[in-house]
């Protein structure tokens, strides 16, 4: 039995003062009205209706059961309102979540540009390095860089990203040129170790070749890319970085990519967000608003 559809039929009863009357109001056969209203009270185990041949009358626990249901089905209504309202319009909490660095240089910038045009938006920005599940900890999309595993996600691509090997102008000069991957055997190197990373750098020695791994000489280990670009540019070492993560090293001429012929294949970025057959206006206008803008960031890149 439909509960709720009951008691809408129990308050029309009350408001229409007979069966017959609240059976042409609703538009439901009066046995059909008769029987929902019976079958209500047997599952209450409740008599809620005192019927004679020439009156209506409420007991008291009816009209107790009564005041109950409007309250009910008001909260019904309400939440119901606030469900459609969401999807009609952009409005409510958003949660995203971006790697830490990336985040911070291309994702905030258009987090807070995109909060300035949608007052009922709130953003919640989860920035974390390592991969959040959207359904476990409840986030509504992410950034991705990287390539996704089969999944019941929607991805949007928005670009690639260049992985890059990088030094200190100063340091190079010290050393011999490299000329290949396996000069960095023998050259000083800042590495990463994280649960994300592997011990080794990749590299493309022919596009229609698979990667080789080469096993660098580390001369210091961190465990964030930030360090390690920081260290680089103080000539610790050469490092292997996302693009982003060094450019402006490599714009203010304190780090300089070399080998760029040998780079691994780019790794793709996606805007990722649960399946959903229908999708909250407040994530519909955060994706429309965000990808063509951070397509835009990352094609820059490469230029």
């Amino acid at each position: 039995m439909d509960r709720l559809e009951a008691m809408s039929m129990l308050i029309k009863v009350l408001e229409a003062g007979s069966f017959s009357k609240a059976s042409k109001q609703l538009n439901v056969p009066l046995p059909t009205l008769s029987r929902k209203i019976s079958e209500l009270e047997s599952q209450l185990g409740v008599r809620l209706i005192h019927r004679t041949t020439r009156k209506l009358s409420f007991t008291e626990s009816g009209l107790s059961y009564i005041t109950a249901c409007r309250r009910i089905l008001e909260q019904v209504e309400d939440a119901e309102s606030d469900l459609k309202g969401e999807y009609l319009e952009p409005r409510g909490d958003l949660v995203i979540t971006a790697p830490v660095m990336f985040g911070r240089l291309y994702v905030l910038p258009i987090v807070t540009e995109f909060l300035s045009l949608y007052a009922n938006i709130n953003v919640q920005l989860l920035l974390a390095d390592g991969n959040v599940n959207l359904f476990e900890d409840e986030v509504d999309m992410a950034i991705r860089i990287g390539k996704l595993p089969d999944s019941s996600m929607i991805a949007t691509p928005v670009g690639k990203m260049r992985i890059v090997t990088c030094v200190n102008p100063s340091l190079l000069a010290q050393h011999p040129a490299l000329e290949s991957p396996k000069g960095l055997t023998h050259f000083p190197c800042v590495t990463l170790k994280t649960n994300m990373t592997i011990p080794h750098w990749s590299f493309r020695f022919s596009h229609s070749d698979p990667p080789v791994s080469v096993n660098v000489a580390s001369r210091l280990t961190v465990t964030d890319s930030e360090s390690a670009v920081h260290a680089a540019i103080n000539k610790v070492g050469a490092t292997q970085q996302l693009h982003y993560q060094v450019k402006r090293g490599v714009d203010a001429g304190s780090l300089k990519i070399v080998l760029p012929e040998f780079e691994p294949e780019p790794l793709p970025v996606h805007l990722l967000h649960k399946t959903r057959k229908y999708m909250p206006q407040k994530m519909k206008s955060f994706l429309d608003f965000a990808a063509p803008k951070l397509k835009a960031r990352v094609a820059a890149l490469n230029d």
